[in-house]
């Protein structure tokens, strides 16, 4: 037995190291918290301007500014807070997710990428300056998915967002540090944060999402805006699907979102901008080498 134990210290120190060590442990990606923001279907700063016979599934929040305007022939099923205190309250809060959107820990740089034709698993992904998105971005499996955009987001003209493998459309966010264009006939998914404006052209669809303009206007022409519906199983809070409201022209602002109830959910590292796997693989290597080491020493000493 004695001589077997140099050769299962170094196995057991490097078994330790890796556990330690492991960016599955260390990086988590957590659904930023919405608050009372996760019970509205659109939000905006100063406008909310509409052509056309667009649906807004949900609530409508303005403030600190005060037109809304094409409501007809647009449609809010929801109820319409206008520069009101649970306006300014979704407002904060929007601020608040918005905040922990851009904080959330990188996991792949796609700076000069285009996210058409890309399938992703769930993590951070950074843009230092814009993205665009032309044809289909597919999210492919149970987590969360933050995307970080210095500047704009355009996606061309029938663009797609898709999920699947497990993926939820309520543990999609999209961070922008200007202004999103989305394009006509584009299907698009996700909680969009834009700190100044939102503009959806001629029957550019948010089939699962929400759209927020924090400082700026959202504009419409012929477009449907639906919510995540059902529990959110992602994430650690604060991207659960919100209440629709009532259909009245006053009163609160639906019930609570449902919260995640799964916990952090482990990112890997899919490319660029990230350790991913690199460390495991290298202690991986050291561990085999020390291993060795002790096998051939015992193997001297038995001569």
């Amino acid at each position: 037995m004695s001589k077997r134990l140099p050769l299962l210290v170094p196995f057991v120190v490097f078994t330790g190291v890796l556990v330690a060590v492991s960016p599955l442990d260390a990086l988590a990606a957590t659904s930023p918290n919405l608050g009372t923001a996760l019970n509205f279907t659109v939000l905006a700063g100063s406008t909310v301007t509409n052509t056309g016979p667009s649906v807004i599934t949900g609530n409508l929040g303005l403030d600190p500014g005060s037109s809304v305007t094409g409501f007809p022939p647009g449609t809010v099923t929801g109820v319409k807070h206008i520069s009101d205190a649970v306006a300014l309250q979704a407002k904060d809060d929007l601020i608040t997710a918005y905040t922990d959107a851009a904080n959330a820990p990188v996991t792949t740089n796609m700076t000069g990428l285009d996210l058409g034709g890309k399938n992703l698993t769930p993590g951070v992904y950074k843009f230092d300056s814009s993205a665009q998105l032309t044809g289909t971005l597919t999210l492919s499996g149970n987590g969360v998915y933050i995307f970080q955009i210095g500047s704009t987001l355009t996606t061309a003209s029938s663009s797609v967002v898709q999920v699947t493998n497990g993926a939820q459309a309520c543990g999609v966010y999209w961070q922008v540090g200007s202004s999103a264009t989305l394009g006509a006939a584009t299907h698009f998914q996700g909680t969009l944060m834009a700190l100044t404006s939102i503009t959806m052209v001629t029957g550019a669809n948010i089939i699962s999402g929400r759209a927020m303009a924090r400082n700026g206007a959202l504009t419409l022409d012929a477009n449907d805006i639906t919510p995540p519906v059902g529990t959110c199983t992602v994430g650690s809070g604060g991207g659960g699907s919100g209440g629709s409201g009532g259909t009245g022209g006053s009163g609160g602002a639906g019930g609570p979102g449902t919260p995640g109830s799964s916990g952090p959910v482990p990112v890997p590292d899919t490319g660029a901008g990230g350790t991913g796997l690199v460390v495991p693989a290298l202690m991986l290597v050291l561990g085999a080498v020390s291993v060795e080491a002790a096998r051939r020493t015992l193997a001297h000493r038995a001569r």
